[in-house]
């Protein structure tokens, strides 16, 4: 078999051979509770589900694309995790293999004066393919696997890359200019399944620079003009997404830390991802972002020096090794929608966003090998120097697959997750709370309740305003019995979320429970309009319109209790009025 044909298949085989630990994974407690165990929206594919996917703006993201497939998967495999996972692996396999397709181009026109063939084909398949095993073996990859909510990533990356080789092969001789649509619909397409494709007309602008060497050839303006499709999809993109978070977004806090503070999050977040590309051995599930911005925190001052002393030196250095400021500048472009000067939330650079950004690296690493290889073949080396360059790659991509599979089988579950994080960073203050969940909703009762109590304490601790902790906590203490100390943080909850409906049926659930039917009234009553569609809510009220309209007819106020009952018939079937509810 050609290896033209054996390469992308074994990189492909060993990306899937990497990540199968993912495929026994479960729903997490981190937003897919909220996307798919909560949420009935999206289970179908009939014209409400297809509705919901094209209008939902939840946590101020706009991926109809992406909520189809998970439609997809709902109709294929009902609730099982396991078709969602299998989704999200595909996925990622697809992206590596169309990875190693645009790095054969890149490559090849790097170093060739940026012509499309080479007479070393050979020779940049196998490179290629490194770019390929290195982007889709990295630690960084784990996060966007194994964590089915952020499938999102994968698909914007399989369009977005589509795009790319569209793009390529659009501009390559002789010209396609027909296939410049098909590569602005492909944009479209991953702009549908996230906004993180947003960047790439700027993205294409620089390949043209380097390494495809058109700027001189073609001529600026041409370069600009040809572009027009893509750039049509990128403005729409662009008002779909300032639409969503305007709309949709919960945490949107940019303003509150001021510009220069949104500066040194963002140079932050272009200097960590090259760090964690050669050193991937800390990652977390959450990076928390600090309550305040302090730009003398030493993270935060040397990023930003940091990065001006990269970008400076690779300026610099920019007619010996211009790869080294394309990456520099791919990597920062790609982050941009991301990054804090444009919305700044619980997360301090996670890995996820470093799905596109790191395709640089990826190349980088390619072109490395490309060069040693050529170099060989002009200087023949020694047989020892020639094998422990083998073994030493070999090493490193061993190395890289070895602990992305440990760190999925972390993935997994939730709290294993959190736990993780916990141990990775032990001020992280929404680490403890994910991890007080965990420990509520697995088995032990009580005793579970007693440690998740600590945890959620130890949030507040770390951070005041956090307002789940709050909630959390009084859900703790209920499960103790503990019901007069829960309604405290209960109702410092719904001081820090006023119109968020779960505190209302959350202390109205614990005042139904002591058969304090009157006062549990009026708060289950908020929780249902705020949101009539929520598991619980409608049992609940009918069950405190019954307790309450017992207690009025032992008093003889028969008239009252009748309006109670009747009011309880319209919103469903009866049912006891016992207190065996529990939160």
């Amino acid at each position: 078999m050609s290896h033209r044909w054996t390469l992308p298949f074994s990189v492909t085989l060993l990306t899937i051979l990497c990540f199968l630990p993912t495929l026994t994974g479960s729903f997490l407690n981190w937003d897919d509770n909220v996307n798919f165990l909560e949420n009935t929206a999206y289970r179908g594919l009939g014209p409400g589900q297809i509705r919901w996917a094209f209008t939902s703006v939840l946590f101020g993201h706009y991926i109809p694309l992406t909520r189809l497939t998970w439609s997809l998967n709902y109709v294929l495999g009902g609730m099982d995790p396991r078709g969602y996972h299998l989704l999200n692996l595909l996925l990622h396999a697809g992206n590596v293999l169309l990875v190693y397709v645009v790095a054969r181009r890149l490559l090849a026109a790097a170093y060739d004066g940026g012509a499309q063939t080479t007479r070393s084909e050979r020779d940049v398949s196998a490179a290629a393919a490194l770019a390929a095993l290195v982007f889709g073996l990295h630690p960084l990859r784990v996060e966007p696997v194994a964590w089915i909510t952020a499938r999102a990533d994968l698909l914007c990356g399989a369009f977005a890359l589509l795009a790319v080789w569209l793009y390529l092969r659009t501009v390559d001789e002789p010209p396609r200019p027909r296939l410049l649509l098909v590569a602005a619909g492909a944009l479209a397409a991953a702009l549908l399944s996230k906004g993180a494709a947003l960047p790439l007309v700027a993205a294409l602008y620089l390949l043209d620079v380097y390494p495809l060497r058109r700027l001189r050839r073609v001529g600026g303006w041409a370069l600009l003009t040809e572009k027009i499709p893509i750039l049509l999809v990128t403005l729409a993109g662009t008002a779909l997404v300032a639409w969503a978070l305007r709309e949709g977004a919960v945490i949107n806090r940019g303003a509150e830390y001021g510009l220069v503070a949104r500066i040194a999050v963002a140079a932050y977040s272009f200097v960590i991802f090259p760090i964690r590309f050669l050193w991937p051995f800390a990652l977390s599930p959450l990076y928390e972002m600090p309550r305040a911005i302090n730009v003398m925190e030493p993270r935060f001052g040397l990023a930003i020096v940091a990065a001006i002393l990269i970008t400076a030196t690779l300026i610099a250095l920019r007619r010996r090794w211009p790869a080294g400021l394309t990456v520099w500048v791919f990597s920062a472009l790609m982050l941009a929608p991301a990054s804090a000067a444009v919305r700044l939330g619980v997360d301090l650079a996670p890995d996820r966003y470093s799905y596109l950004s790191g395709l640089g690296f990826a190349m980088l690493a390619g072109g490395a090998a490309l060069g040693a290889i050529r170099l060989a073949r002009r200087q023949p080396l020694a047989r020892p120097v020639r094998w422990a360059g083998i073994f030493t790659t070999v090493v490193i991509l061993g190395s890289l697959g070895l602990t992305s599979w440990s760190f999925a089988e972390v993935w997994r579950d939730s709290e294993p997750l959190w736990r993780w994080a916990v141990d990775v960073d032990p001020t992280c203050s929404v680490c403890h709370a994910k991890l007080g969940e965990s420990a509520i909703g697995g088995v032990g009762g009580a005793a579970r309740a007693v440690e998740a109590e600590g945890l959620f304490r130890r949030a507040i601790a770390l951070r005041p305003d956090l307002p789940d902790a709050y909630f959390n906590l009084g859900t703790a203490l209920s499960i103790q019995g503990r019901y007069r100390e829960a309604e405290l943080p209960l109702r410092r909850y719904m001081e820090l979320v006023p119109y968020a409906p779960a505190g209302s049926e959350r202390l109205g659930l614990l005042y139904l429970i002591q058969d304090r039917f009157d006062t549990a009234l009026p708060l289950l009553r908020a929780a249902f309009i705020r949101s009539p569609d929520a598991p619980g809510y409608r049992a609940s009220l009918v069950q405190a319109l019954q307790g309450r309209a017992a207690e009025l007819r032992a008093r003889g106020q028969g008239v009252e209790a009748d309006e109670l009952l009747a009011e309880a018939r319209v919103l469903g079937p009866e049912t006891s009025a016992s207190s065996s509810a529990r939160p």
